[in-house]
């Protein structure tokens, strides 16, 4: 099957092509992902499973950007040469997307969110309380078990090779999940710069830009170059992503983002804005801003976060944050430009990463 860019090519008063290149793709993984849930084998288990693979289900498949789906997609086309895309990589890719499910699952009850994609997290929807949140553990490890499934038997050439690296992967990102968990104890004074875009690499963009570009290009046989060539590309856009959604968190509205937006302050996360508010602010404002990071979570309330944003938007956090986005993005494009264009597949790309670095918060 082809990806269908002739196809998606928007009228004049449409929307951008790379929105209607990821509509294409979209459609196609959700109606793998809806497959995936499918299982024979577990039909007459327990009518409370089933009511939990249903309530599962329903919130994969709310709607999503399909990103990672959409970059393994890229990197296959970049790699082939061509915009033909065989069953197996639509099959492959819904269950990268399920492993991804899996991860924000785990994710939010390890955050205490409430909201994810615009409902409830998964947690809230199976039950109350500290049983929802095993239950959705749970949930999550046989989502995992699933997507492992999927992708193994997607029948693609080197599926094994590719797999056993995404999983090398995944392991980097559990380790950046504890970083992100563990700094959020340390004060602010004890954390540095660094250890906030080590966290952004390990979490954010090596497993959810560089690993799916490079997946779709090794299953596409993709030559030494090339992958190196897209885990540069990965590595910046993936900076860029992750730092704005570090404004998003602090600045965002929750109703354009989806999920909380006070959620980063009320975790007492260590982002890039708060960091480098701190490490520009006088001895006064540190003070505070360490006073609020330290705040009880029943403690921070409205006032609370109204002063905590005031302050790291005048110590200068906010604009520092900004910089860094711009700089990781013109970066990634810059490293996109050394690579093949089949079919304008590089030129979706171009366009994809200034729209997510720019995305509203």
């Amino acid at each position: 099957m082809a990806l269908s860019l002739r196809n998606a090519r928007p009228a004049a008063s449409a929307p951008p092509l790379e929105q209607a290149w990821l509509h294409v793709v979209q459609t196609e993984v959700e109606a793998a992902l809806t497959e995936l849930f499918e299982l024979p084998d577990e039909a007459n288990l327990d009518p409370r499973w089933a009511s939990a693979m249903e309530k599962a289900r329903t919130f994969t498949l709310r709607p999503a950007k399909r990103l990672r789906p959409a970059l393994v997609m890229a990197g296959y086309s970049l790699a082939r040469g061509s915009t033909a895309v065989p069953e197996g990589l639509w099959r492959f890719a819904a269950g990268l997307e399920l492993l991804h499910t899996f991860l924000l699952i785990h994710d939010d009850v390890a955050d205490q969110a409430r909201l994810r994609r615009g409902g409830l997290a998964l947690h809230h929807l199976l039950s109350p309380g500290r049983v929802g949140e095993d239950l959705a553990v749970v949930v999550g490890d046989h989502l995992f078990a699933r997507a492992l499934e999927a992708m193994l038997a997607s029948g693609l050439p080197s599926v094994p090779n590719v797999v056993r690296y995404y999983l090398g992967v995944c392991r980097h990102t559990a380790a950046g999940q504890y970083l992100d968990l563990d700094l959020g104890r340390a004060p602010l004074s004890e954390v540095t710069l660094f250890q906030t875009l080590r966290v952004a690499y390990l979490k954010t963009a090596r497993y959810g830009f560089c690993a799916p570009l490079v997946c779709g290009a090794m299953l596409g046989g993709a030559s030494p170059a090339l992958v190196e060539g897209l885990e540069r590309v990965g590595r910046h856009v993936g900076l860029a992503y992750q730092l704005r959604d570090d404004v998003i968190g602090l600045f965002g509205d929750s109703c354009v983002a989806g999920k909380a937006a006070d959620g980063d302050f009320t975790q007492g996360k260590r982002t890039f804005p708060v960091l480098a508010a701190y490490a520009r602010a006088d001895a006064t404002a540190r003070e505070e801003l360490e006073a609020l990071w330290s705040l009880p979570v029943e403690q921070k309330d409205e006032a609370a976060l109204a002063r905590a944003r005031a302050l790291v938007e005048q110590c200068g956090g906010r604009a520092a944050c900004e910089r860094m986005v711009e700089r990781a993005s013109r970066a990634a494009r810059r490293s996109l430009q050394s690579l093949p264009n089949p079919h304008g597949v590089r030129d979706l790309l171009d366009a994809l990463i200034t729209r997510l670095a720019h995305r509203a918060a």
